[in-house]
């Protein structure tokens, strides 16, 4: 067990080191684009800091430790929504929620209804397969598309206050003092150009970084999963209660060290896009569980206790919803409320679990 513990915390050490790659890469993505942070952040960012939680699973299913898999889904979820309640904390405490995008409760939407159907799903212990897999695991990856859809022309239509602006041509300040508008010369076209060729190799350049973080990231997934198995067996706490807790929370290192950087940048809608946007992606992840377990519906063979996690994920989801939502231009001086609501049906959620650990 001791190896597994230090293969685990070696592994969680390069998540973060990959992550902060991975958030830099896509701010410097997003500035040499017009489509904004949220759209980055909810789709590109989130998908790639929920990797770890895509291979950790799919690994669990194979071994035969699908409520691992399960717990680490909707712990993971939990979890974000703590990292969002803790950042709501920290001064300036209205900033993570008052200056954010309204588009990101577009995600946040998304992402309580589709953790809402798995939910639905595994209370119901659903056994109906087509080819393999339960309909409802491929309706959720159509969900993630059409959200994603959903959010890009928004993105697009809106002209996001955080996109890059586009560069200017430079103004005479003689002719813009007369009235007069400057006249286009060859030099003003060659810096044009000049600009989208550095704009181009600027996207290349971030590109290739992200996909090379992301598959840092990736490649990790299995060991951490078996290192994760090892010490959940070790513990004697149970799969569904440890997947939910202690698994999450560590797959849900990318989103906190992400958030962190980004908001270190300056680039709110980036994190918080992040956070609401792994959460959906997390549960499209059930149809790579659902064909990882060949021969039945993987919403049949997971425990019902994990519908307690869920139903908490959709609580803490639709909290920090609200909180965005809720523009109000005073707030309390010492605390955010959103943010302590988040924080105590956070701890509710694990007590509740700890009670349940019992359960299969």
């Amino acid at each position: 067990m001791t190896l597994a513990i230090v293969t685990f915390v070696l592994c969680g050490a390069i998540i973060v080191l990959s992550s902060v790659a991975l958030t830099r890469a896509a701010e410097a993505f997003a500035r040499s684009t017009n489509i904004g942070r949220v759209w980055i952040g909810t789709v590109l960012l989130a998908s790639a800091t929920s990797l770890p939680e895509l291979g950790v699973d799919v690994s669990a299913v194979r071994q035969g430790a699908a409520d691992l898999a399960a717990g680490d889904i909707f712990g993971s979820s939990m979890a974000n929504m703590l990292i969002l309640a803790l950042l709501g904390m920290v001064p300036p405490r209205d900033d993570i929620f008052r200056r954010t995008s309204l588009d990101n409760t577009i995600a946040a939407s998304l992402g309580i209804i589709m953790t809402a159907i798995v939910g639905i799903l595994v209370y119901s212990q659903a056994t109906t397969t087509v080819a393999g897999v339960h309909p409802a695991s491929v309706l959720l990856v159509v969900l993630f598309l059409i959200g994603s859809r959903i959010l890009y022309r928004q993105a697009s239509d809106a002209a996001p206050a955080d996109a890059a602006p586009a560069t200017a041509a430079p103004v005479n300040a003689e002719h813009q003092g007369a009235g007069q508008a400057t006249p286009a010369t060859p030099g003003d076209a060659a810096a044009t150009d000049e600009d989208e060729t550095d704009r181009a190799r600027r996207r290349r350049v971030s590109g290739t970084r992200f996909l090379a973080s992301a598959a840092v990231l990736l490649l990790l997934a299995p060991l951490f999963a078996d290192s994760a198995q090892t010490i959940a067996e070790g513990t004697g706490l149970g799969l569904t209660f440890f997947g939910t807790l202690f698994v999450g929370a560590s797959t849900s290192l990318p989103e906190l060290v992400s958030c962190v950087a980004a908001l270190r940048m300056g680039a709110r809608d980036l994190a918080v896009g992040n956070l609401f946007g792994s959460n959906v992606f997390n549960a499209s992840i059930f149809l790579a569980m659902d064909l990882a377990h060949p021969g039945g519906s993987i919403f049949a063979i997971v425990g019902q206790a994990h519908v307690v996690s869920a139903l908490f994920a959709v609580l803490l989801m639709a909290l920090g919803s609200a909180s965005i939502a809720f523009r109000a231009t005073r707030r309390h001086a010492l605390i955010e409320p959103g943010a302590v609501l988040m924080l105590l049906a956070y701890v509710t959620g694990v007590v509740a679990l700890y009670q349940l650990r019992a359960a299969p």
